[in-house]
């Protein structure tokens, strides 16, 4: 626990509260030192198997912390890149977890916010969540978001959201697949922990292949060296020796060793 983020953990699921809920969970220089290394240390705890990430109060993030924003204004370009590189090492730290994460978008989640929601490889949102690249309103660009946001919702919905910064909706949101699902505010935290029993279920090491799969094979033509690629995943992976209980287990109609913690 530090003074911007609480860590919580329930069995194998750690909850990352980012706990600024009188600044709306903005994030300056301390709560992105502190995201970054609270997900490294998940990453590498092998008790945790699945990682929230939430907000304090009734924003989710409502991004950059307008006094750092100030401060930054104020700075030269080396500065500037020192700061524009720990967030993008922090986005990108979220992003690259083994280990399953799931947003909970309880309220406002905007420009970082947005980001943060994006990097997550599942999002559920209150219907009272709404998002926003806002950036331009601030003359600059959500450049360190970029990657994450586009990916989820595509160049030409970016296109558009990058330079209105619209305010989105958590319907909308869903439709643009910037979120999985959207429910009232008093059914978030089910539909959460519903999703996370669901990843119980899985092979954890199963699930971190699942994501360099998808980033191996996204956007990628289909052609020899990937099929091939594919093919030489689920070949090791087979031979493993969670892969060798998991099918055991369905077999022999019991439950794999990942669920009885072996």
């Amino acid at each position: 626990m530090t003074q911007t983020l609480e860590i919580e953990t329930r069995g194998p699921v750690a909850t990352l509260w980012m706990n600024r809920p009188d600044v709306h969970n903005a994030f300056d220089e301390a709560l992105i030192q502190d995201l970054t290394a609270a997900c490294k240390a998940l990453d590498h705890d092998p008790a945790v198997r699945i990682v929230i990430l939430a907000g304090r109060g009734k924003s989710f993030s409502a991004g950059a912390d307008l006094n750092w924003m100030k401060r930054a204004a104020a700075n030269g370009v080396d500065e500037n890149l020192a700061d524009a590189r720990a967030l993008a090492g922090m986005l990108r730290t979220l992003a690259e977890m083994k280990k399953p994460t799931i947003a909970r978008v309880q309220g406002a989640a905007l420009g970082g916010g947005t980001g943060l929601t994006a990097a997550c490889d599942i999002a559920v949102a209150s219907t009272k969540a709404v998002f926003a690249t806002s950036e331009v309103r601030f003359g600059i660009i959500p450049s360190a978001i970029s990657p994450y946001v586009v990916r989820a919702i595509g160049a030409r919905q970016a296109y558009r959201y990058f330079q209105t910064a619209e305010r989105i909706d958590a319907i909308r949101a869903r439709e643009l697949g910037l979120v999985h699902e959207t429910v009232e505010p008093d059914q978030l935290d089910a539909k959460v922990q519903e999703i996370a029993d669901a990843l119980i279920l899985g092979g954890p090491a199963a699930q971190t292949a699942a994501k360099d799969l998808i980033r191996a094979v996204d956007n990628q033509p289909i052609n020899h060296t990937l099929v091939e690629d594919t093919a030489h995943r689920i070949a090791h992976l087979r031979a493993t020796p969670e892969a060798r209980d998991g099918i055991a287990a369905f077999l022999d109609k019991r439950q794999p060793g990942w669920l009885k913690g072996e």
